[in-house]
């Protein structure tokens, strides 16, 4: 049986899918390419047919003048009516008429004595008239050059009318026509075959790592798609494919942990509140419900703060962090903080303030601040620091704490998810693991940025917002 593959389709159909897509693209390709070939190619015969005929026509109507120039030069030397219209070698299909200027036929071939003019043009002495005629009044049917030239001659002036059929031309057409005809779709036929081994070829790495990620699962994504040597287009595809996958493998890896830290940490106050429970049960007679309650109380805040950072993660992951825009006083957000570090943690809370405004989300950054000064409480031995200031176009807020201090080696691994530096995993000693993260998170949702400086004898967390532009709004006094 095959492996379902993470969507739920087999592993076997997702490749003759994704194999009956690629032949789709080649026959598409070669398609493509056929019929633009084909478009061009009967544009080029068309143009090709007409030029080739015009081209026989002037040659067939030069010779007509040819002959009319050769007659006009004997009219003009022995006169008209000892002109030699039947020269040697003549086709039938040449037709000479010398006339005069009144219309009367003088000499004439062959094969056309007796016939009247073949055409009513009478130009002057020096002077030739070309044109081409469908038919002659001499019952022929066929299409002719006719170029008619006067001249003056020793008995008076004439006319000479020469005609060629241009039959020829049409038959050479004709020809043509028909090897057009039978070459175009053998042509048409090859370019497609063409079309369809090449694009095949060019598909072919495509091909490669089609194969490769159709065998790639949820549970194995170790393997990468192989990438051509060519420096092109598709060895891109293959880098990017490769990029992707990594990051995939970086996702599933956080996610791993993500799920697994998060039933950890759900368990474990729900551990402890059944256990709570349960002793009371059976010893009820020496059990202090008050000490039960309290107890309970506190896992289930730490289980409602736990959900709502999870909620808060996944909502952020999903759609990201939109903060609202109103004017935020941090010097009165960090007092707040500042008078409740005292009352709930008994540590000693030094705080230095500047009056600094910014536009943010008001909620947000008030969570961001608690949960920087709840991790520097929970680690600080007596006291912690908390300043803010203006610096540059920056609001900028300082927490030290005077603990042990966060090694150089994992500054920016404690703002990842469920990440805690202290070795107990009792929720006395250390939080979630989420508090940074989140702080980190508005943070940069608000165009600012949390990191940790260098510090001796403590931690240092400066927490720092872009000001508005504009001028200061300033405090009314």
């Amino acid at each position: 049986m095959a492996d379902p593959s993470p969507g739920g389709e087999s592993l076997p159909a997702t490749r003759w899918v994704l194999r009956d897509r690629l032949g789709g693209v080649r026959v598409r390709a070669a398609l493509a390419a056929t019929g633009v070939v084909a478009l061009i190619l009967a544009v080029a015969a068309v143009a090709f047919v007409v030029l080739q005929r015009r081209q026989l026509e002037a040659t067939l109507t030069d010779v007509a003048a040819q002959q009319a120039a050769a007659v006009a030069a004997d009219v003009a030397r022995n006169g008209a009516a000892g002109a030699d219209v039947t020269p040697a070698g003549r086709s039938e299909r040449a037709l000479v008429q010398v006339l005069t200027r009144t219309g009367d036929v003088l000499r004439a071939s062959p094969s056309i004595q007796g016939e009247p003019a073949l055409v009513a043009d009478r130009p002057p002495p020096g002077r030739t008239i070309v044109r081409q005629v469908d038919k002659l009044p001499i019952n022929e049917e066929d299409p002719f050059g006719v170029v008619v030239r006067g001249v003056a001659a020793p008995d008076g002036d004439a006319v000479i009318i020469s005609a060629q059929s241009l039959e020829t031309a049409a038959n050479a057409t004709d020809v043509l026509i028909r090897l057009l005809a039978l070459g175009y779709p053998i042509l048409l036929l090859f370019v497609a075959g063409t079309s369809y081994w090449l694009t095949g070829r060019a598909l072919a790495p495509v091909e490669a790592m089609r194969s490769r990620v159709a065998g790639i699962t949820a549970t194995d994504l170790t393997a990468r798609v192989p990438v051509p040597p060519s420096q092109d287009e598709v060895a891109q595809l293959a880098t990017t494919m490769n990029a992707m996958l990594d990051r995939l493998v970086a996702a599933a890896e956080a996610q791993r942990r993500f799920v697994a830290d998060a039933s950890h940490e759900l368990r474990s106050p729900l551990a402890t509140i059944r256990a709570a429970h349960e002793i009371a049960a059976v010893h009820p007679e020496v059990t202090e419900w008050s000490a039960v309650h309290t107890d309970v109380l506190a896992e289930v805040q730490r289980l409602e703060r736990l959900v709502d950072d999870l909620l808060f993660l996944a909502r952020s992951d999903e759609r990201g962090i939109r903060p609202r825009s109103e004017d935020v006083d941090l010097d009165d957000l960090l007092m707040a903080e500042a008078g409740r570090l005292r009352r709930t943690t008994g540590l000693e809370i030094a705080m230095e303030e500047t009056p600094v405004r910014v536009v943010g989300d008001r909620h947000h950054l008030a969570r961001a601040l608690r949960n920087i000064t709840d991790n520097a409480a929970r680690h600080a031995r007596d006291r912690v620091e908390l300043t803010v200031s203006r610096r540059g176009a920056d609001a900028v807020l300082d927490v030290v704490d005077d603990g042990p201090g966060i090694p150089d080696a994992v500054r920016e691994q404690v703002f990842d998810r469920f990440v805690r530096l202290d070795a107990s995993r009792q929720r006395g000693a250390g939080g979630t693991g989420l508090g940074l993260a989140i702080a980190r998170e508005i943070a940069r949702a608000h165009g600012g940025e949390l990191v940790v400086m260098d510090h001796d004898g403590g931690a240092h967390l400066q927490l720092r917002l872009p000001l508005p532009e504009g001028p200061d709004p300033g405090y009314a006094i």
